[in-house]
């Protein structure tokens, strides 16, 4: 690119979009597209948007301009279930959603490329639960050009294996689809059992289900005995994508259905999980299906620890013990007045 003088610049073509902002008309959009051709007409109407000077095209072998940028480096960072606008705007591509489902994005990568200081790489939080259509991600380099070298840096650091082992070689963002489609529920406690109280954990879990499509095909109260959850357990277990017990978790020593999980084989993560409200929820795994225990937390507050795994349980997105405990940080909800989750810190990872 070189420098003009707007009054010199006739016949020239305009090296970057040109933007026009007007508060007043509530007005902010492309005046001059990239390679515009300047006509006698356009004289007045850059200088009416502050231009004395404008930048002008001129090829440069080792340098990228910004939409060439976007354009090549936007199908590698773009992963499985994700699209991308087909022609940069101001040097911008956006990504977005192409199914419902789970976004997933590979931080290591994303903060490696934003660390080389010339391309803007912004997304939304990791495991937001998105809408097909919802944009995700957007990418562009700051400066009008840079050296083919950042390109082929951003190359090199897609083309990383992810140590986790997820499906990011050659991406950064992706979408996992919801596919559990059916939960059974465990209702326990001898004092809903018996009827002196009445079970409020059924209404519950099943509005929260229904919000992301999945059916609660089963469904029993239980009292406090250990070894009939434990068979209760292996008998759901056979035909739902889901198992959740509800109703008898507590910090007893003595707490029947912790223990039941353990009997039935279910391999838990930990006894409960540090995020509050909602940390004495209990997670593991019935080989790979989840099975997790819900605290009466879930009838007091209207989003717990059990609202920020679900997803990731519905979509059979494995969680460690090792993130358990990295969840710590942003794992304390603000009890805003009012609630505006998901759009909220609480139970966020980068």
């Amino acid at each position: 690119m070189r420098k003009v003088k707007v009054d010199e610049a006739l016949g020239l073509a305009i090296a970057h979009d040109m933007t026009e902002v007007n508060v007043a008309k509530k007005i902010k959009q492309v005046a001059f597209k990239k390679r515009h051709v300047i006509q006698a007409g356009d004289i007045e109407k850059l200088k009416s948007l502050g231009r004395e000077n404008i930048f002008v095209f001129d090829e440069v072998e080792d340098e990228v301009h910004e939409d060439e940028a976007a354009l090549l480096l936007a199908p590698l960072l773009a992963g499985a279930n994700i699209y991308h606008d087909q022609e940069p705007r101001e040097g911008k591509i956006s990504f977005y959603a192409a199914i419902d489902g789970l976004f997933k994005l590979d931080a290591e990568k994303i903060i490696a490329i934003n660390r080389l200081g010339i391309p803007s790489l912004p997304t939304i939080h990791n495991n937001f639960v998105v809408k097909k259509g919802r944009q995700v991600a957007a990418f562009r380099i700051i400066p009008l050009t840079c050296k083919a070298e950042i390109i082929q840096a951003c190359r090199d650091i897609l083309s990383r294996e992810n140590p986790g082992g997820d499906s990011f070689k050659g991406s950064a963002l992706s979408v996992m689809p919801l596919t559990k489609r059916t939960a059974a529920l465990i209702v326990t406690g001898n004092e809903v059992y018996s009827g002196r109280i009445e079970d409020k954990f059924t209404a519950v879990i099943e509005k929260k289900l229904k919000a992301f499509g999945v059916e609660l095909s089963a469904r029993t109260i239980m009292p406090d005995d250990r070894e009939s959850i434990k068979e209760q357990i292996s008998l759901f277990a056979e035909s739902a994508d889901l198992l959740i017990l509800t109703g008898g978790t507590s910090v007893d020593p003595d707490d029947a259905t912790k223990a039941a999980m353990a009997d039935a084989g279910v391999a838990l993560l930990q006894a409960g999980n540090p995020l509050q409200p909602g940390n004495n929820f209990t997670l593991g795994y019935l080989g790979n299906k989840p099975v997790c225990a819900v605290p009466a937390a879930a009838l007091f507050f209207k989003i717990t620890a059990f609202d920020i795994f679900l997803p990731r349980l519905l979509a059979a997105d494995q969680i460690t013990s090792d993130e358990l405990a990295a969840m710590s940080i942003g794992g304390l909800c603000h009890f805003c007045e009012v609630c505006r989750y998901p759009i909220c810190p609480f139970g966020r990872s980068i």
